[in-house]
């Protein structure tokens, strides 16, 4: 390893002696690289970002001498282990992930075995660059990063002492240097405390355990003027019942190592919402108590795969189980916004499982299904349950988030709640609403430069003017949608994001990288309706009508209520009347009109399918429709999108069909 950023800035040579940049905008422009990792940064932005108030030209120029210093120490080389590499637009540092601190720091994270957790805590000797000078325009620039690892190692340090117990003296030595050196930069830092308590307690020192509680409660007074989360109140509470009573095991809700998900600070100390799938109901006999049980288990497993909210670990919820408690309790002592309650019922050969979520602060029940299958499918009925609760339960906590977003000042709003706000204006109904979206979304970048996810939603935006035509010039939107794509950078562990990149680039017409983004996204959350919903769509710009049904059905199953589920209507019935089905395809358009008389789209896809089936009537009625509402409207226009690109002969007969609606060409 030769590239240290966690606790300021060391660089070695081959031979281990130290490199000195010539200047000092050329190291931080090296960090810089680092941080980015392979993806690069443009060079544009890197410019204005470290030369800020110069002219383009001069801040050009001096990012060029910066690369050129660089090059100088690290010469592209066919034997090279780091070089740079990079065009006129974009330069990137190329290095094994074992050169840098902070890549081998998020490659412990992610590998999650405690001998893996410990490495990383003994990697984290501070903060990105700590004790580095760093003018004011590369600070902010930075800033976004040193929060991110921040925050990072906060959870490594929680996730590292839950899983201590057995693991061995140099993981908990580990853990202890971490947690030191967090409240050595921020005495406030939770997380830190209760892994002093956890390792306190784990030495059978309950005193010390429940002294280094008092100090993060002083601490926390002192500086906040708050009392400790729930959490922490909790772990004190089971020390002081071990001291009291000689209770000799380890703390009940986390006495094995979790899963990386559920070993994070609770939520509402972040920025993600948290839920806590509680223990369901068996109102049926005790050998049905296995099923009921697993049910849990799955759905927990399935919701911790969405990224978008923070779940509870089921050793945890399962304290629960076997008495009555309030949810409102719970949200307290397990510090989550929101709860998943349910109940099983066996009535002869038939099982019936009833779902529910509820807002843990208010007791409001924001969303319930009831689903109904047969004795003999019971492990496949299991699976089932648990992917339709997740694609439910997604969208649900998205809605009650959205709302909180919306009641906050505006003096008050971060890049998160932003976003929030921009969600409910983002699925391609109407020209005015994507506008708004934009905005929401610009805002929120203007506030964190890297937040992907932002970046990633812009671009969908973006692409949705362009494909529905919202726009007299569709490519320049395009443009815009390829731009926001690669400035979203590291969004491989986000499902949303992912889906939002992969949805542009589809309608960019590259469906190539669009299928990418997409079955990554599947990967992490098999459960994303959206994204199998723009899988369907990819499956059609290629021709593939039998998998874009099969792809739109699995989305619409997953999310009925789905904000975009007239998307994926709209998506079956165009693999529909793409395989001659058209008076099937022209019956789901009727119904997405009268349901929805605001989405133009789909006045395009009736008047085309109803002129293919000899309707001339009504293909004229959705033709005139769709003039009323874009007047600009035109077949070439339409027809040269880049969606089209693999459809050549479909596109044709479109266009002639549109002609026949009496639609112009120009």
């Amino acid at each position: 390893m030769r590239i240290r950023l966690l606790g300021g800035l060391e660089i070695t040579s081959p031979e281990g002696a130290p490199i000195r940049f010539a200047t000092r905008k050329s190291s931080l422009i090296f960090a810089a690289l680092v941080l980015a990792g392979s993806r690069g940064l443009r060079r544009e932005l890197l410019a204005e970002a470290f030369w800020p108030g110069r002219g383009d030209l001069q801040s050009r120029n001096s990012l060029r001498q910066a690369v050129a210093d660089i090059r100088r120490w690290f010469p592209n080389g066919s034997d090279a282990a780091i070089f740079v590499e990079g065009d006129q637009e974009t330069v990137a540092l190329a290095a094994s992930p074992h050169e840098a601190d902070i890549w081998l720091f998020d490659q412990k994270l992610v590998e999650g075995r405690t001998a893996d957790l410990a490495f990383a805590a003994d990697l984290y000797r501070d903060d990105i660059l700590a004790g580095e000078a760093i003018p004011d325009g590369p600070g902010e620039w930075f800033g976004p990063y040193q929060s991110r690892y921040q925050q990072k190692a906060q959870q490594l340090v929680e996730r590292l002492s839950l899983a201590l117990s057995g693991a061995g003296l140099k993981a908990e030595t580990a853990c202890e240097g971490l947690a030191e050196r967090l409240l050595a930069s921020d005495p406030t830092a939770e997380a830190a405390h209760r892994a002093l308590m956890r390792i306190h307690a784990l030495r059978g020192h309950e005193n010390a355990a429940l002294r280094q509680f008092e100090l993060c409660r002083a601490t926390l007074q002192k500086h906040l003027g708050m009392e400790p989360e729930a959490q922490t109140k909790s772990l004190a509470a089971s020390v002081q019942s071990r001291e009291r009573g000689g209770y000799n095991q380890t703390e009940s809700p986390h006495n094995s190592a979790l899963p990386p998900q559920s070993c994070q600070d609770p939520a509402r100390r972040h920025d993600r919402p948290s839920v806590a799938v509680m223990p369901f109901d068996n109102l049926g006999g005790t050998d049905d108590e296995y099923f009921v049980d697993g049910v849990v288990e799955e759905i927990t497993a399935a919701l911790s795969r969405v990224r978008d909210f923070f779940v509870i670990a089921r050793q945890s919820a399962f304290t629960y189980k076997g008495r009555f408690v309030d949810v409102r309790e719970v949200g307290r002592e397990l510090g989550v916004n929101y709860a998943v309650e349910g109940t099983v019922r066996r009535g002869g050969d038939r099982l019936r499982i009833s779902v529910q979520l509820v807002d843990a602060e208010t007791r409001t029940q924001l969303w319930s299904e009831r689903y109904e299958g047969a004795i003999e499918d019971v492990f496949e009925f299991q699976d089932r349950i648990a992917a339709q609760v997740a694609g439910a339960i997604h969208p649900a906590i998205r809605g009650a988030e959205i709302e909180l977003a919306k009641r906050k000042p505006p003096a008050s709003l971060r890049a998160y709640d932003l976003v929030l706000r921009a969600y409910p204006n983002l699925w391609g109904r109407r020209k005015d609403t994507n506008n708004q979206a934009i905005e929401l979304l610009q805002k929120a970048i203007a506030i964190d430069p890297t937040y992907g996810r932002a970046h990633a939603l812009l671009a969908w935006c973006h692409a949705s003017s362009a494909s529905y035509l919202w726009t007299e010039h569709p490519n320049p939107e395009l443009e815009e949608a390829l731009v926001a794509v690669e400035a979203a950078g590291a969004i491989s562990d986000d499902p949303t994001a992912l889906a939002a990149a992969g949805a542009a680039m589809s309608m960019c017409g590259d469906q190539d990288r669009a299928t990418t983004f997409i079955e990554k996204a599947l990967t992490l959350d098999p459960n994303n309706a959206w994204a199998w919903a723009r899988y369907g769509w990819i499956a059609i710009y290629m021709g593939e009508d039998t998998r874009a049904t099969e792809r739109f059905q699995r989305a619409m199953t997953l999310s009925p209520m789905d904000p975009l589920a007239f998307n994926m209507r709209l998506g079956m019935a165009t693999s529909l009347a793409k395989a001659g089905s058209l008076t099937q395809a022209i019956a789901i358009a009727r119904e997405v009109i009268a349901g929805h008389p605001d989405i133009i789209m789909s006045y395009r896809y009736l008047a085309a399918w109803s002129a293919m089936s000899g309707d001339l009537e009504a293909a004229r009625w959705a033709a005139q429709k769709l003039l009323a509402a874009q007047p600009g409207f035109t077949i070439n226009q339409y027809r040269s999108l880049p969606f089209f690109r693999h459809l050549p002969t479909w596109a044709d007969q479109v266009a002639e069909a549109l002609r026949q609606a009496g639609l112009p060409d120009r």
